[in-house]
């Protein structure tokens, strides 16, 4: 292993002080109707993340535009749910599984992250719960995929997770979730979301550090980061415009 020994690897973190400010946590939710079940979810999983001590915000992806490679960069709703990720420090997806997978509207969002914004990942490192519910039987096809794009997203997806099964009749009128194994489980996900958090978010620079990017000179490292990214926008001076890699 010649090729390494100009390189050191500090494998053991540095005991410090334990961050006991309250978690931020962002939810997405996958639905535009007033009366959604998958919001409702989600607004179940943020009233149990709040009772934990979390800082909880949602993001209503009402009027979010159609992902369209950075054309609409700088709508309102695009920077608002920007923000928002580069605040949290934990996320929750929540969505219902439209055909065998997640929705439109959730995957839109997603969309809209891009996996660097100049230097800054916005979700590099951070924790992430997914959950979904269906109107049949019990399916984790939503939730499988989610965990997919939060790997591609380089988020830390947690090993547990939420599926409602005919998520209709698992809600009072008030949006409020009935005593269930269902709302037991969602809860076993917030608190280990909430877990997952304390342990990491003070230790992602650490967790993250990797030797390719190290060797990389800056200017290199930088051409490769926007590569990986998702969405490139950047303006000509000539035409003003914005373009995309993809």
């Amino acid at each position: 292993m010649h090729y390494l020994k100009a390189h050191s690897f500090d494998l053991l973190y540095p005991t410090n002080v334990l961050n006991t400010q309250k978690p931020k946590v962002l939810i997405l939710y996958g639905s535009l109707r007033p009366n959604s079940i998958s919001k409702k979810a989600a607004i179940e999983a943020g009233n149990i993340l709040t009772y934990m001590g979390a800082k909880v915000k949602y993001f209503d992806p009402q009027d979010l535009p159609l992902f369209d490679h950075g054309a609409n960069s700088e709508h309102p709703k695009v920077k608002e749910l920007r923000d928002l990720v580069t605040w949290s420090e934990a996320q929750v997806w929540s969505s219902p599984e439209l055909h065998g997978n997640m929705s439109a509207v959730l995957k839109n969002q997603i969309d809209w992250i891009p996996l660097s914004i100049g230097a800054v990942r916005p979700t590099q490192g951070k924790v992430l719960a997914v959950m979904q519910i269906s109107g049949g039987s019990q399916s984790f096809n939503a939730v499988n995929n989610m965990r997919i794009l939060g790997r591609w997203m380089r988020m830390l997806t947690i090993p547990n997770q939420s599926s409602v099964a005919k998520a209709y009749n698992e809600f009072n009128d008030d949006g409020t979730m009935k005593p269930s194994s269902y709302r037991d489980r969602m809860v076993d996900v917030m608190e280990e979301l909430m877990r997952f958090t304390y342990l990491t978010r003070d230790h992602k620079s650490f967790l993250v550090d990797r030797y390719s990017e190290r060797k990389a000179p800056v200017k290199q490292q930088a051409k490769l980061s926007s590569a990986m990214a998702d969405i490139v926008e950047s303006k000509t001076p000539s035409e003003n415009k914005q373009v995309s890699c993809c």
